[in-house]
């Protein structure tokens, strides 16, 4: 990954010579970073900011400071504005600071908050006290730059907001979360002066930035420690049979790999409810307790959001824990122990989108390689009928095809008990022989003692009987096929509502991660109370599980005479727009995957219904059928 930094002499030439050369080259590190074309507000950003940190490090005599601007947290799409990096001027060691530089006048506490603030004139309000906001880039790089293991002291924060008097941002001083990290206006430049000269020598900072951009990365063993008690004694996570037996097997590994020093890949195979993100997080919990270097990554923002809420609930430390599949594109070789890849079918060709710069792309490693390359021992937790995104590409027989031609080991476990659906194997089978992904055909449907099927009418009935089991204390979620557009909200935050079937219609789940209109943010969808009023995509529902399921089929696959027929028209979902991406074929099986995943969400019910008169007729004819 490319990384930029100069000495605080140099940036303040360029600073002072031509601004665009000072753009372009943050630009290119912008894109490099895989962030997009910057904004006019990045821009605006690097041309009031950076020249002015760059005159404070002159007036304070530390232009030989290096500074770091735009640096990627290490494992995250987290960017601090700028790292200093020095030497400290009574222990000779190495020492950092994270600066945030904020362009603010004015800003006050938001609603009597502790740690949320209101910003004046900014476009999302509220905003996170800069103080903890900077303060957490510190506290993350303790967790995993290597180098400062065991220095809690070497990296702190500061806030600077250099536009800003003492009487515009006077509420924030008297927030609590102001004694996170030290805060200083452009007012009282002195007492930043200070502080940096308490932080650093006028001395050269080339080392001990060498040190840190070339630091080892992975968790520190505090933040082990923390996670160990956080996680692993939780009594939700009981292992039973196979999960048992993948969680005994993943151990085993882990132990040979580090006495014959050796690679091992290990497969964990299973339906939904067969307990993969279970055995998964049983694994994190006692291999930090062990001390092992151990991470834990999905491809789904929505899950790893409510991973981080459940897991890390009582520490924040713990959250940083969960990451994403494209975290690990410059992650160093086998610089983790493990690296648990939950919902692994959501693998991609490669981490790379469409904003990085065309080259990187061009050179770009398959993501499968920079996840097999990051840990000496990778565990992917997958299931192949949840392959619903084109480029989703996780399957076992890729996985093993790897190993095989690089001469890896692996071992591959099968789950075969399921837990979803109130442990009622027969219903996943009879998903999976409805929609045609297992032999034998539609069969019917009998209700179990603890799992209930039944077709309803109307979307309208649907959505008053979910309601009704809200009211008795269970779980409820409406889904649906992808076959309506999906709306931003208007400008006074209310949600369209664009699935509309007769005379019911309702809005789709929020895509954005801010709540809006009363609406959660859309990776707590399935999680929080309030998206009971939102009907949920497979995006959102994938990898989550309610009491009772409403899933709705669109007209992208309908049932005729004696088959299903996929209709490639109806479908709204712009992934499968491009039929050179995703041919006909492959819409068919992917569009099956779909609604296999939405109708294996429920843990007490499902209740089906269908746009398209014959095929609600024809789930009638199979659901719990009279005579």
């Amino acid at each position: 990954m490319q990384v930029l930094r100069w000495s605080g002499r140099t940036l303040a030439t360029l600073c002072d010579g031509d601004a665009t050369e000072l753009e372009r080259r943050l630009a290119e590190h912008f894109l490099s970073l895989g962030m997009g074309v910057p904004g006019a507000g990045e821009r605006r950003s690097w041309r009031n900011s950076l020249p002015a940190l760059a005159a404070d490090l002159h007036d304070a005599g530390l232009q030989d400071v290096e500074v770091i601007p735009e640096h990627r947290l290490p494992l995250s799409s987290k960017r601090a504005d700028a790292v200093l990096a020095g030497v400290h001027p009574k222990t000779g060691r190495p020492s950092y600071l994270v600066v945030e530089l904020k362009q603010w006048a004015s800003a006050h506490a938001w609603e009597g908050s502790d740690t949320l603030v209101d910003v004046d004139g900014a476009r999302y309000r509220p905003a996170l006290h800069p103080s903890a906001q900077v303060a957490g880039y510190a506290s993350y790089m303790r967790d995993f730059v290597r180098a400062l293991d065991g220095q809690p002291d070497a990296i702190v924060g500061a806030a600077y907001l250099h536009n800003a008097t003492e009487f515009g941002v006077s509420d924030l001083r008297a927030m609590p979360a102001a004694q996170d990290a030290r805060l200083f206006t452009g007012e009282r430049r002195g007492q930043l002066h200070e502080f940096l000269r308490s932080r650093f020598a006028p001395e050269p900072g080339v080392e001990a930035a060498d040190l840190f951009l070339g630091s080892a990365i992975a968790p520190s063993k505090q933040l082990l420690a923390v996670a160990a008690e956080e996680i692993q004694h939780r009594e939700q996570f009981v292992l039973l049979d196979e999960q048992r037996v993948a969680y005994e097997i993943v151990l085993a590994a882990v132990e040979q790999a580090r006495q014959a020093d050796r690679k091992t890949i290990v497969v964990i195979a299973g339906g939904p409810g067969s307990g993969k993100s279970v055995i998964a997080l049983s694994l994190l919990g006692e291999l930090a307790r062990q001390g092992h270097t151990v991470l834990h990554a999905t491809g789904s923002k929505a899950f790893t959001s409510t991973l981080r809420q459940v897991a890390g609930k009582g520490s924040t430390q713990v959250k940083s824990l969960f990451k994403y599949f494209n975290s690990f594109m410059t992650a160093e070789k086998n610089g983790l122990e493990v690296l648990i890849l939950d919902e692994a079918h959501r693998l991609r060709e490669k981490s790379v989108n469409r904003y990085t710069r065309k080259e990187l792309r061009e050179t770009a490693r398959p993501q499968i390689e920079e996840l097999i390359d990051a840990a000496r021992v990778p565990v992917f937790l997958l299931d192949e009928n949840q392959v619903v995104r084109p480029g989703e590409m996780g399957s076992v027989a890729e996985v093993e095809l790897y190993a095989r031609a690089r001469n890896l080991d692996l071992r591959h476990v099968d789950l075969s008990a399921q837990y979803r659906a109130g442990g009622s194997e027969a219903y996943i089978a009879w998903v999976l022989r409805l929609l045609g992904l297992a032999p034998g055909g539609p069969t019917v449907w009998h209700d179990e003692p603890h799992f209930a099927v039944d077709v309803v009418d109307t979307p309208r009935e649907m959505e008053d009987r979910l309601a009704g089991m809200l009211a008795q204390g269970y779980g409820a979620r409406m889904t649906a096929g992808y076959c309506w557009r999906w709306s931003d909200p208007r400008p006074d935050g209310t949600l369209v509502p664009d699935v509309s079937i007769g005379s019911w219609s309702r809005p789709w789940n929020l895509k954005s991660e801010r709540s809006v209109g009363g609406a959660p943010p859309s990776q707590l969808w399935a999680t929080d109370p309030a998206g009971f009023g939102q009907v949920g995509c497979v995006y959102t529902a994938q990898g989550f599980e309610y009491d009772w399921n409403g899933v709705i089929f669109g007209d992208d696959l309908v049932w005729r005479t004696d088959r299903w027929v996929a209709r490639r028209e109806f479908n709204k979902d712009p992934d499968f727009r491009n039929r050179n991406a995703v041919d006909d074929a492959t819409f068919e099986r992917r569009i099956r995957n779909v609604y296999k995943v939405l109708l294996t969400r429920g843990m007490v019910g499902t209740l089906l219904y269908s746009t398209d008169p014959e095929t609600r007729e024809m789930l009638r004819r199979l659901v719990n059928p009279h005579g």
